[in-house]
């Protein structure tokens, strides 16, 4: 992919990073940056949105921030109108903010259900419907792009609500897509297999544990997440211009069927 090829351009384009300030969220950000994005990066935290927005400018395209709490819906319009005070639009929204707690499912209580969902399935479309509101106001379309997980095609073991708060958000990914498509608005998503993040770092430094999960990721090795970026460049870009309500699986193979032990000649 060519930077300089405008199929896949996303030069000067206003995008917002939910989630920004860390792991693939900031990897989004960065490489959107890199290829000339006005990008506005948000989360709860301001000194982290801060310091990650000045890492990622030293390198690339100015990276400006803006708080938000996903979680708080009183924060998202003030949010997306200070984008639009910022830079004017918006033109692509990428959905990154997620949480996760792993447990046996007999042993959640309310408190954390509510809180992976709110966050996950929750937040992801109610930021989307404020984006999406100001996009049909704007009247010349938009790309939506969902940060969704493996656990759309099939649940892991100890993760069960968020599982379920991502299968939601795959079906909100396609229900957007069919609802805002004659808006020209185009709602995709990746859905990322085993990545290293600070989130995941501790959980797949176990030898047993990241034994098993390149033994079964065909491409044998774990995600990254800058290996989320190209295909979330394609979903905001007008190379992915006729699509519209698909997941797409980046994931080192994983979902191409199941690994087993078994010799060939």
């Amino acid at each position: 992919m060519s930077e300089s090829d405008p199929l896949f351009s996303v030069r000067d384009k206003v995008v917002i990073v939910s989630g920004g300030s860390r792991g693939i969220g900031r990897a989004l950000a960065e490489g959107f940056a890199r290829r000339g994005a006005k990008v506005i990066i948000t989360g709860r935290d301001e000194t982290t949105l801060q310091a990650t927005a000045a890492e990622i400018s030293q390198g690339a395209h100015p990276v400006d921030f803006v708080t938000c709490d996903v979680a708080k819906p009183e924060t998202i319009g003030p949010m997306v109108e200070a984008v639009i005070a910022k830079a004017g639009r918006i033109d692509v929204l990428l959905n990154v903010a997620g949480v996760n707690i792993r447990k046996r499912v007999e042993t959640y209580t309310e408190e954390e259900y509510d809180y992976i969902t709110n966050i996950n399935l929750k937040g992801a479309f109610l930021v989307s419907q404020a984006v999406g509101r100001q996009m049909i106001a704007q009247g010349t379309g938009g790309a939506i792009v969902n940060v969704d997980s493996l656990n759309t095609f099939a649940p892991l073991k100890g993760v069960l609500p968020y599982a379920m708060s991502k299968a939601g958000l795959g079906m909100m990914t396609r229900g957007m897509g069919s609802e805002w498509g004659d808006h020209g608005i185009r709602v995709n998503a990746i859905a990322p297999g085993f990545v290293l993040t600070d989130l995941t770092n501790k959980l797949w430094s176990d030898p047993t544990m990241q034994a098993w999960g390149k033994a079964n990721t065909p491409l044998r090795r774990l995600g990254q997440p800058e290996d989320m970026v190209g295909a979330a460049i394609f979903l905001a870009s007008d190379a992915s211009r006729f699509m519209t309500g698909q997941v797409l699986y980046v994931d080192g193979g994983i979902t191409c069927g199941i690994q087993w032990p078994i010799p060939l000649s």
